[in-house]
């Protein structure tokens, strides 16, 4: 395997940081933290390059609030100032890395993301019968530092990145504790090895991919899986023979077990006929069509009912709705459109106009 050296000076040159920041931006200049960060943007820049070539740069605290969508989740956002690291570190690093994933893992990767993971996923089910459906039981609280950077090393071969990459994973605030013990652990192993990264950042979106890396090509190479794809950790194997399924789970189960100390969702994680319709990303699908699922469909009235509250502005709303629609446009969404365009005069007039 190839690895790669030489690479810290990448991370902390100033154009490497420049476009870092403007990545880091996208979407949040109007933020006060950003506003200020951009007050005095070379200044700030300067800063962070100094620090990360004399590594004595050290990640701020972090800032955690819930969300309730789909599900309670607890999200941890670095200070700004650190986001910008992780973009450039990830500009450099990822590259590398996103070489040696599979070509149907689909989550925060260019050219990837959930439309064509859907379109995968319906391809896969008009030509299988039976799907296993999985993922993993609390996967970001679960992590394994010591695995993870086990990871890093395998491709880098630079300590100054190496040193970088264990900041950033060791900087991330207490995750919720998931007690489980795997294969040859004692009592108190858990309780000695940390375990966690937060949801929230580019870096931890990074990571999650990773992770997963070998269990990708377990399940390509080694168990030898045609119809495969994955979205994070939620993932879906394809066949004609549900007892080969049964099989693939247990080989799975003992992998994830022995190697990246994982467990699989237990209520999850279950063997389906594909003519049933399975909830993915949103949408449930057939061989023959697909469908928004209904629990997205009230997710997305809560959140108009509550723009008004919100104090959004119109443009915003606007925004949000057409986004939402565009979504949903790749079901057959056709008189759910229409529904909905009769309850909400905004969602009315963007249907009328296509």
């Amino acid at each position: 395997m190839k690895r790669y050296g030489n690479l810290y000076h990448r991370i902390y040159a100033f154009d490497n940081l420049w476009l870092a920041a403007q990545k880091a931006q996208r979407g949040k200049r109007s933020r006060p933290e950003v506003a200020r960060f951009n007050l005095a943007l070379e200044a700030e820049l300067f800063e962070l390059r100094d620090q990360l070539r004399q590594q004595s740069y050290l990640p701020g605290a972090y800032r955690q609030f819930a969300i309730y969508e789909p599900k309670l989740r607890l999200i941890s956002a670095a200070p700004y100032r650190d986001r910008v690291v992780h973009h450039a570190v990830c500009n450099v690093v990822e590259p590398i890395f996103d070489s040696t994933f599979i070509f149907d893992s689909y989550a925060c990767r260019k050219g990837k993301g959930t439309h064509l993971a859907v379109e995968r996923f319906s391809r896969f089910a008009r030509g299988y019968k039976y799907l296993l459906k999985a993922d993993i039981l609390k996967y970001f609280p679960s992590i394994d530092h010591r695995i993870l950077k086990s990871l890093f090393r395998r491709k880098i071969k630079d300590p100054k990145v190496w040193w970088l990459m264990d900041r950033v994973v060791d900087s991330g605030n207490p995750q919720p504790w998931v007690l489980s013990y795997f294969q040859g652990d004692d009592l108190l192993t858990p309780l000695q090895r940390r375990r966690g990264i937060p949801i929230g950042n580019l870096s931890s979106q990074f990571f999650a991919n990773l992770y997963l890396n070998p269990m990708d090509h377990f399940i390509k190479e080694q168990l030898g899986v045609r119809a495969y794809l994955r979205y994070c950790d939620d993932f879906a194997i394809f066949s004609d023979n549900k007892d080969w399924l049964h099989q693939v789970l247990l080989e799975l189960t003992d992998f994830l077990d022995r190697h990246l100390r994982l467990k699989l969702h237990p209520v999850k994680c279950r063997i389906h006929q594909v003519k049933e319709g399975i909830g993915f990303l949103g949408f449930r699908i057939f061989p023959t069509h697909r469908r928004v699922l209904r629990s997205s469909v009230i997710r997305f009235r809560r959140r108009y009912a509550n723009f008004g509250q919100l104090g959004r502005s119109a443009g915003f709303r606007l925004n949000s709705i057409q986004s939402w629609l565009a979504h949903i446009g790749w079901a057959d969404s056709y008189g759910l459109k229409r529904q909905l365009a009769e309850e909400m005069p905004e969602v009315g007039r963007i249907v009328s106009e296509h």
